[in-house]
């Protein structure tokens, strides 16, 4: 399978501090903030030729990414990967032993549905699986 590299997750503890470190960093503006409720995050999302760099903050002091800060700090959280149908990608994924963290695709940020899939199965790297809805 031809994996892309979507977007690139950054969690961060302050998201208005992060967007205006990353705008200096990258030397472009932030395109686009979005609300995951169910995730319990706030998102931004930087665009560097072809790939996406996403900013993450907890909603949510006992969120996950509230959690992940805590123990590891800011920094990389994930990487996503873009595929056509991420349903069969689940089920390959599966088969090969994998574990995802979530049986079923769910709607997250930027018109994706996405899939996690375990750390322990990729070297300590969270993978996300990502499709584009319309």
């Amino acid at each position: 399978m031809d994996f892309k590299v979507e977007h690139i997750g950054i969690a961060v503890k302050d998201l208005k501090t992060s967007i205006s470190l990353y705008e200096q960093l990258l030397g472009s503006p932030c395109y686009k903030t979005e609300s995951v409720a169910s995730e319990q995050v706030d998102t931004a999302f930087f665009l560097q030729d072809h790939t996406k760099i996403e900013l993450v903050a907890s909603t949510d002091p006992q969120g996950v990414i509230a959690k992940f800060i805590e123990k590891k700090g800011e920094g990389l959280h994930h990487i996503a990967f873009e595929v056509p149908d991420i349903i069969g990608e689940m089920a390959r994924l599966k088969n090969a032993g994998f574990t995802l963290l979530n049986e079923q695709p769910k709607k997250g940020a930027d018109n994706k549905l996405v899939c996690f899939i375990h750390p322990k199965n990729c070297n300590g790297v969270l993978i996300e699986l990502c499709q584009t809805t319309h």
